[in-house]
């Protein structure tokens, strides 16, 4: 006959949170242990309720870590509390080691890790995304247009913001997994063991040890950036994926020695790194980017982008004339884009004379019909004036010269009082360094504030400046219309201003150029986009990137980005780069005991 007492603990076991299969999975897809216990130190402690309800820490412990080495269950038999086989972790050549022996005594592996941070960055995204909606509706006071508001009606499955996070977390999730695979298919494929296979097939043999062959078959997740329709923000990803591969890769080849070269030594055999050049940097990308984008917002405005439009128009009142006040209302002063209009026109026409209303008020063919629009500009434009887009840019001063630096005394210092308002912000996070060097800091914040708002100042003003210009000194059939990519790139050389501090600028511009050259050229048919092509870019962004972490990952500059791709291979959220300590110490979140599986580190 059973005692009372030990049936008691038996329904006791039972009824503890910790042994419930619905609540262990609950707990192991959406918290780690380390993360519980400071969970029930700050929140379940402080109510009784929840305390007396939640499983404890070592249960939970236990539950995802595996029971420790004293514990009775797990000697003799080789498993845990969990029932699960304990697997041993062996070294393999090259000092690395590899899991063998099934799953882990723990229900934290690999595979749950990268379960658990899939489902929280779907749940991110999505939050987020549903964060800024409402800020845009509400606070910003953001019309929708009448796409936007369709798109908002669509089922739940074809829902944007759905479909984006559900993407990127499949991509994360995607990328563990291929990750794993293939450096474990590695690490079996360096073993002794598989010597005959790696005879028989040396090719395939030496594409799946080359140590970059986890890193390129990992890439493949990219492809789950196609479950997002393909819309602008899709293609705006590709691009900030693809420029900083490509930023990452360059760095590689630079301190590699692959770009300037070496300095041979006294025995004649490379000895250090020949230096960069000074003038060289990311500044020089400006003049093509910016001779790109003029050209764009004049022949090509669906395919210029506004925001862009925005900082140069509204900082433009020198070129562009405001209506007057006497003006009478009943008639159309011609806006913005009737002027920028006007002007292409004028380039399609060879820039036809400008023949002055005041001068011959008896004639009726002072002005071409196609350019009507800007007939109240020209009507009273100074009789001194000879050239048509000198007249409907500035009609009221005969000077070139003087309108340009009217333009630098009218949007300088709205431009230089935006930027120190920007830069002043951006100080808040290093509040300290202002507590600390009051005035070094100061400095640094006005210098950079001028020194950009010059550039941006310098940059617009060359620009309109350089329509005036080329139309005077240069023969009216001479580049007609490729006279505003000419003007754009010479607007490009005040980044010299920036070359040392604007990188994050000059590679923002340089995206947005080739955005926008993309557009054009689908527009103009001078090629074809493939479908999905974006998505393969994507997959050839990731795969050089991961290519280059595992080549030399001091090339990737920036520590959050080493810490981001060690976290999304599944390594834990660490800098290797800088503390590349033995695997049996600490190990981060996202690490398992078979994180080494690939073998060694090359």
């Amino acid at each position: 006959m059973a005692s009372p007492s030990g049936s008691g603990a038996v329904s006791a076991r039972s009824a503890s949170p910790a042994n419930d299969p619905i609540v262990r999975n609950a707990l192991r897809y959406t918290i780690s242990a380390r993360e519980y216990a400071l969970l029930h130190k700050y929140v379940i402690s402080k109510s009784r309720a929840l305390k007396k309800r939640a499983p404890t820490v070592d249960s939970v412990t236990k539950m995802m870590d595996g029971p420790g080495p004293n514990d009775k269950a797990s000697q003799g038999s080789g498993k845990g509390k969990t029932g699960k086989r304990r697997v041993s972790v062996v070294p393999t050549e090259g000092g690395g080691k590899t899991v063998q022996g099934g799953n882990t005594g723990g229900a934290d592996t690999y595979n749950t890790k990268a379960i658990r941070h899939s489902i929280r960055v779907f749940v991110a995204t999505g939050a987020l995304l549903k964060l800024w909606d409402i800020v845009q509706a509400r606070v910003l006071a953001k019309k929708q247009d009448p796409a936007t508001a369709k798109q908002q009606k669509q089922p739940l499955h074809k829902s944007p913001t759905l479909r984006l996070s559900l993407s990127l977390s499949t991509i994360l999730l995607m990328y563990r997994l291929l990750f794993r695979f293939f450096a474990r298919l590695r690490a079996h494929l360096l073993d002794p063991t598989a010597a005959p296979f790696r005879i028989r097939n040396p090719r395939t043999a030496g594409t799946l040890t080359s140590p970059y062959a986890p890193a390129v078959g990992a890439s493949l997740a990219g492809l789950a950036l196609g479950i997002y329709p393909s819309q602008h923000l899709r293609v705006s990803i590709t691009l900030f994926a693809l420029f900083r591969a490509l930023e990452f890769g360059w760095n590689c080849a630079e301190e590699n020695g692959m770009i300037w070269g070496w300095e041979k030594g006294v025995n004649g055999r490379p000895d250090k790194l020949r230096t960069r050049p000074s003038w060289w940097g990311s500044w020089m990308l400006q003049p093509f980017a910016f001779g790109q984008l003029l050209h764009a917002v004049v022949f090509d405005r669906d395919c210029f982008p506004k925001p862009f439009g925005n900082i140069i128009f509204d900082n433009s009142s020198a070129y562009l004339q405001p209506k007057p006040a006497d003006y009478p209302s009943s008639l159309q002063w011609p806006g913005t884009w009737d002027i920028v209009d006007s002007l292409a026109q004028m380039a399609r026409s060879n820039w036809p004379a400008f023949i002055s209303p005041i001068l011959y008020p008896n004639k009726e063919d002072t002005l071409p019909a196609a350019l009507s629009s800007i007939a109240p500009l020209t009507s009273g434009a100074h009789p001194l004036i000879n050239s048509l887009s000198c007249a409907t840019l500035h009609p009221n001063d005969p000077s070139c010269t003087r309108t340009y630096l009217t333009f630098w005394l009218k949007s300088f210092p709205p431009i230089t009082r935006l930027f120190l308002i920007v830069y002043s912000a951006m100080l808040l996070p290093r509040f300290k360094s202002l507590y600390h060097f009051p005035v070094s800091t100061l400095h640094s914040l006005i210098a950079n504030g001028l020194r950009m708002s010059a550039f941006v100042t310098g940059a617009v003003s060359t620009a309109w400046a350089s329509i005036c210009f080329f139309q005077t000194w240069f023969p009216r059939t001479f580049l007609p219309t490729q006279r505003f990519f000419l003007g754009g790139f010479l607007a490009g050389f005040w980044a010299m201003l920036e070359k040392k501090r604007g990188r994050g600028v000059f590679l923002y511009t340089t995206k947005t150029s080739i955005d926008s050259l993309w557009k054009v050229g689908t527009k103009r048919r001078w090629w074809k986009a493939m479908k999905g092509g974006d998505v393969w870019v994507f997959v050839a962004a990731l795969m050089l990137t991961g290519v280059v972490y595992e080549r030399d990952r001091a090339a990737i500059k920036e520590a959050a980005w080493r810490k981001g791709i060690s976290w999304a291979r599944g390594e834990g959220f660490k800098d290797w780069s800088v503390d590349e300590e033995d695997l049996d110490g600490e190990k981060g979140e996202g690490f398992a005991d078979e994180v080494d599986y690939h073998g060694k580190r090359d």
